[in-house]
């Protein structure tokens, strides 16, 4: 079993490599954290919540030697619903069509069912490189790391996956993500850049701000509504009349729910909550977009709309 815990002196290539990477693990393994510490920059959503990505968000790492593109899937689990099953197909998908495969398994969990689950689906995709990222190793001791590091290893030999590596990181507290950077490199196809420097993720706009809003409206409701909120921008437009050096860009947006008992969980006692998620979200909005913005928020209620193809494609999935 090779373990990576410190980058040996490789010989540098002058080849520049360009390729897809996506992070698979079930739902709440660290995946869309790993993305944005690669990245640098906040480009996937995240949240204590299981299953909260719903996008294939691409995070694009640029190195002098090469570009890595990070595809980012939602956690890969037994569905039970219409858009859990969408859900899965968009994982199989995209794992078939990437240069090199990570599978995220949090230290401070020991493997379970859905790990196993996922470790299958893996075997059976033969050409594709698999990389065993350990994630949240800031949770454990050095024992249970190591322990986990046999379990990881022995789970490869009864399935017949043969990792590529096996990196230990920690995203929080950015241990050795560079490591894996370095590490998933020689696993690209050599080619010239696919993105323009400086692009972070191909997700429009209009996406990424409807994330980070759903992800401001998850923040305080960790149980009651765990998947039941979907948001769609309607119209993000400069306000006219403004001066050019005092842009402010308004954006109108709609918090769907499924049940209207579910309303008042969102907006709060005297609205206090949706304006809370509409202060917290603006502030990530502007961030990302470098401009004022003006934020309207409107929840309305989209019956059962997980269960529902209409609805399903209405809201974007």
């Amino acid at each position: 079993m090779s373990v990576r815990t410190q980058s040996s002196e490789e010989p540098a290539e002058s080849v520049h490599r360009a390729g897809f990477a996506c992070f698979v693990g079930r739902p709440n393994a660290g995946k869309s954290t790993l993305t944005n510490a690669l990245v640098g920059q906040k480009v996937a959503i995240t949240s204590n919540r299981p299953q909260t990505t719903r996008h294939t968000v691409r995070g694009i790492v640029h190195r002098p030697d090469a570009q890595l593109i990070l595809v980012d899937t939602p956690g890969l689990h037994k569905p039970r619903t219409l858009l859990g099953e969408r859900l899965n197909d968009v994982v199989r998908t995209t794992w078939a069509e990437v240069d090199v495969i990570g599978f995220c398994l949090p230290a401070n969990e020991k493997l379970g069912p859905g790990d196993r689950f996922i470790a299958k689906e893996l075997a059976g995709i033969r050409k594709t490189p698999k990389v065993a990222i350990v994630t949240k190793t800031d949770l454990v001791d050095g024992k249970t790391l190591a322990e986990q590091l046999i379990a990881i290893d022995r789970l490869g030999e009864e399935l017949g996956i043969t990792w590529a590596e096996i990196v230990p990181v920690s995203a929080t507290a950015n241990k050795q993500v560079d490591l894996l950077a370095d590490l998933l490199t020689p696993l690209l196809p050599e080619g010239p850049a696919l993105y323009p420097e400086g692009d972070l993720t191909d997700e429009p706009e209009q996406v990424m701000v409807a994330e980070l809003i759903r992800e401001a409206a998850l923040e305080g409701v960790r149980d009651e509504l765990p998947h039941s909120i979907a948001v769609v921008v309607e119209e993000m437009l400069p306000r006219e009349d403004r001066p050019a050096d005092k842009p402010l860009l308004d954006i109108h947006a709609n918090v769907f729910i499924e049940r209207p008992s579910q309303k008042g969980i969102i907006i709060g006692p005297k609205g206090k909550r949706l304006k809370d998620v509409g202060i917290k979200s603006r502030k990530q909005i502007e961030a990302l977009l470098g401009t004022p913005v003006f934020l309207d928020l409107h929840v309305k209620v989209a019956k059962d709309w997980q269960r529902d193809p209409k609805q399903l494609r209405r809201l974007g999935f």
